[in-house]
């Protein structure tokens, strides 16, 4: 019988992949390439999404 996958909230901003580093050119002294860490803004780098809740106006 077939497995069924669990349904997950991925964010939709960055399809799951939360931080992403990104080199800027230059080097350090030993020769590794100097990145900075970049987190998605709307999931804040956890990679997924809280349910929507209900707004709720009037009463």
């Amino acid at each position: 019988m077939p497995q069924h996958a669990q349904n997950t909230r991925v964010c939709r901003d960055c399809d799951g992949f939360a931080t992403a580093a990104i080199t800027t050119g230059t080097r350090h002294t030993d020769g590794t390439r100097s990145t900075l860490r970049v987190t998605c803004p709307s999931c804040q780098g956890t990679g997924r999404t809280l349910p929507a809740s209900f707004a709720r106006t009037g009463r």
